[in-house]
């Protein structure tokens, strides 16, 4: 007879020291514990290569790096145990650069966090290359958690607000915010946009147009993506919004009293190559609470 083995797969979140990092580590901790999943933290040290006469400058300037980083973890498994103590956390060093590696852990990872900004970053950028490349490229979902955060305060009794579209990225983003919404015991918010604003606007000026059958046409297919899951999710209050406003522009307006926005990395409109839609660049760049980029299902 033979046993399966279940692999657990920890929600991962990557630390470098900066005020967002910490952040993402407090955000991670508590939705670590409400799925029941251990917490991993990782911090990767960049080991520029020293050329001859430098060389031997090497050993002390590793050293000091490793133990930086080792600060670092130090200091955010105290920051996720102080925001939530019951979470079973361990920590990762290694070397390397830090998107490439966050990459090929989130094959492994059930869920990724990244703070929207790090050390590196130049002033005055909303969002560092870290948080893009990993969002653009990452094989599970990845949650960019604003450093605003700290000082606007995500409510915690808003929604959860899910954009839906046609894509197979919008399909898998429909579980991932109902499964959210469901462990906080809050509403579920379905944004759907059938056009953006300036072909709306030219749409309704035409006499023929029938803004009331299409809304109703609108709903029902909004509806018909969400039915498997209500099933599921019997708990989980549902409202459903149909806009004619840009994707990112409304989901950007309701990120002001969400708790989280989940999107598809890549909507139906984005080009053929690009990873990485510009409503999924525009929210984790603006968007005032963390924002969930869902990859599509992979076979």
């Amino acid at each position: 007879m033979t046993t399966e083995v279940t692999v657990t797969r920890p929600v991962v979140v990557g630390v470098d020291g900066s005020t967002s990092a910490t952040q993402a580590v407090c955000w991670a901790a508590r939705e670590a514990v409400r799925r029941d999943l251990p917490l991993v933290v990782v911090h990767v040290c960049a080991l520029v290569p020293v050329a001859v006469p430098f060389a031997g400058a090497l050993g002390a300037y590793k050293y000091v790096l490793v133990e930086e980083g080792r600060a670092w973890l130090a200091a955010a498994r105290d920051a996720a145990k102080e925001a939530a103590p019951e979470v079973r956390v361990s920590t990762e060093l290694t070397n390397g650069w830090a998107a490439e590696h966050l990459i090929g852990r989130s094959t492994s990872a059930e869920l990724l966090v990244l703070g929207s900004r790090g050390l590196g970053g130049f002033s005055g950028l909303l969002v560092g290359s870290v948080a893009v490349a990993v969002a653009s490229h990452g094989h599970c979902p990845v949650v960019v958690v604003r450093e605003a955060d700290a000082a606007t305060g995500a409510p915690q009794d808003g929604p959860v607000v899910v954009g839906v579209d046609e894509s197979p990225a919008g399909a898998a983003a429909i579980p991932f915010a109902f499964q959210a919404a469901a462990t906080r015991g809050v509403p579920l918010l379905a944004v759907h946009t059938w056009m953006d604003q300036a072909i709306a606007i030219a749409w309704e000026s035409s006499l023929a147009t029938n803004w009331g059958q299409v809304r109703d046409e609108q709903l029902r297919l909004l509806e018909e993506r969400l039915t498997p899951f209500r099933g599921r999710y019997p708990d989980v209050p549902v409202q459903l919004e149909i806009a004619t406003d840009g994707p990112a522009r409304t989901l950007l307006g309701h990120a002001h009293t969400a708790q989280l926005v989940v999107v598809g990395s890549r909507g139906r409109g984005g080009f053929r190559g690009l990873l990485l839609g510009s409503t999924s660049q525009a929210l984790i760049h603006h968007a005032t609470c963390p924002v969930a980029v869902v990859p599509p299902a992979r076979p």
